[in-house]
């Protein structure tokens, strides 16, 4: 197995399983045993399941002896993050008092994936509770700092951590993370690879840990733009086991896609001023290319809300709820981070007009993003202002999402969090590299856009070539 195998595209190991280069349980093997040899060098792996994928991959093997077809992504390993239970094995939630957790139920968009003869070999590790109500350090979690596989002097982003390194290292061919403000664009951009933080509603959370039930999301993170139309079609749809289920299926259908010509591209120039000047070549050549698509592009910018104050204030009450006992039962002092300890601790403290208030302003917040789509189809923003911190670096200083302006425009500033209250899809396109790190570009759709995000982004991949860049792993 060469690096064409373990950095290939979900498309290109299905189609080369079809042809028996290889066998699925082959595939499984080479996967899983680098999952288990270099994950922990990335601090990426939470639980290995080899024994279990590899009778699950011979399984896939006899249907495909038999020509029994179940579409792109049967065959295709893959790792999850450890939100995501397993029945029977241990789901940790990336945290101290809950590394021996088993529940006896498998998440659903595991078992959608089963469905499609995916084949799970390892669950990835996280920050602890998904972040909470926000933590300091890169270590904040009960496998270590997540460290890039770009530079492992560097984090590879959170709360999705492992599962940013692993797709990056070619552990995996894809994985699932989770976002409730960044944790599925952040370690994409960081990592340089592709990233998909789907509508909210659109992907079940069952048997997903909640941090926050209004905002929680789960999506693909991949090699590229067509893998992540691929997972998301399979994980995508309607669940009574999830009270907050759009009742949505999604259909990948880059054919049926409108014409680029036709789009509205919103972009700030402010944005360009808070990009660090070292990234800010890559920035300007990605957005030529963008330009080149066809798309339509004009100015625009984010409604004026105090979007991290409204975040914070949301994700604290209701991770405070979740996590009620864990807090008031004194195990919340076995978390790795003092800043989350004494932020789960005073969530339980925010007045409910408070969190109240917070939600009228997320309603606001919703209305004016309903207003400026009527003006445009996509936002293009960087999805960071500056490559992956050094994970010994207070994370506190700024959130990543976000940077001031010399010129004070608002422009694009906070586009994740402003997304995430407003439940918009989102996708991460690396677009180059600075200081030998990846950057990225986000584009940020109205709710159920993901067509639309991901026809303009694989044209950007079309015509370059950043998203098959890898870091060089032994």
């Amino acid at each position: 197995m060469t690096d064409d195998i373990f950095f290939g595209s979900v498309s290109e190991l299905n189609a080369r399983l079809r042809k028996k280069e290889f066998s699925t349980v082959e595939l499984a093997r080479a996967f899983a045993e680098r999952l288990e040899r270099v994950g922990p060098r990335y601090n990426a792996l939470a639980l290995p399941l080899t024994k279990v994928a590899l009778k699950r991959a011979k399984a896939v093997d006899d249907d495909l002896k038999h020509e029994r077809f179940r579409g792109a992504l049967q065959g295709i390993p893959f790792g999850a993050k450890d939100l995501l239970s397993v029945a029977g094995q241990p789901t940790s939630w990336g945290a101290k008092p809950y590394a021996t957790q088993v529940f006896d139920h498998t998440a659903t968009v595991l078992d959608k994936l089963d469905k499609t003869g995916s084949v799970l070999i390892g669950k990835l590790a996280m920050v602890e509770l998904a972040g909470g109500p926000g933590y300091r350090m890169a270590s904040a979690s009960l496998f270590g700092p997540g460290l890039n596989p770009w530079d492992v002097t560097r984090w590879s982003g959170g709360s999705s951590s492992g599962s940013g390194a692993a797709v990056a290292a070619g552990l995996v061919p894809f994985a699932l993370g989770s976002e409730t403000s960044g944790s599925i664009l952040t370690p994409s951009a960081y990592c340089g690879i592709t990233g998909l933080r789907p509508t909210y509603g659109l992907v079940s959370r069952h048997g997903a840990m909640a941090l926050s039930w209004t905002m929680d999301k789960i999506g693909p993170m991949c090699r590229s733009v067509e893998d992540c139309g691929i997972v998301l079609q399979a994980i995508a749809g309607g669940d009574s086991k999830d009270p907050g289920s759009a009742g949505k299926s999604f259909y990948y259908t880059p054919q049926y896609a409108r014409k680029l010509s036709e789009l509205k591209v919103g972009f700030a120039p402010a944005d360009v001023e808070r990009v660090d000047p070292q990234a800010r070549p890559a920035f300007e050549a990605a957005m030529r290319v963008i330009r080149e698509s066809g798309v339509q592009l004009v100015e625009a910018a984010l409604p004026d809300f105090p979007y991290g104050p409204v975040t914070s204030t949301i994700i604290a009450c209701e991770g405070a709820s979740v996590f009620e006992q864990l807090i008031t039962n004194g195990k919340v002092h076995e978390l790795a981070d003092a800043k989350q300890i004494e932020g789960l601790k005073a969530g339980l403290e925010i007045p409910a007009k408070d969190y109240l208030r917070a939600m009228r302003i997320r309603s606001l917040i919703q209305k004016r993003f309903h207003e400026l789509f009527a003006d445009v189809d996509i936002l293009v923003a960087p999805a960071t202002y500056r490559i992956a911190t050094k994970v010994t670096d207070p994370l506190d200083a700024a959130p990543p999402g976000t940077a001031a302006a010399p010129s004070g425009a608002r422009g694009m500033n906070g586009l994740i969090p402003a997304g995430n209250l407003a439940g918009l899809p989102a996708l991460c396109l690396p677009c180059g590299f600075s200081e030998n790190m990846p950057v990225a570009l986000q584009l940020v759709g109205p709710a159920f856009s993901e067509n639309s995000l991901l026809a303009l982004g694989r044209e950007f991949q079309n015509r370059t070539g950043w998203h098959k860049r890898h870091p060089s792993v032994d």
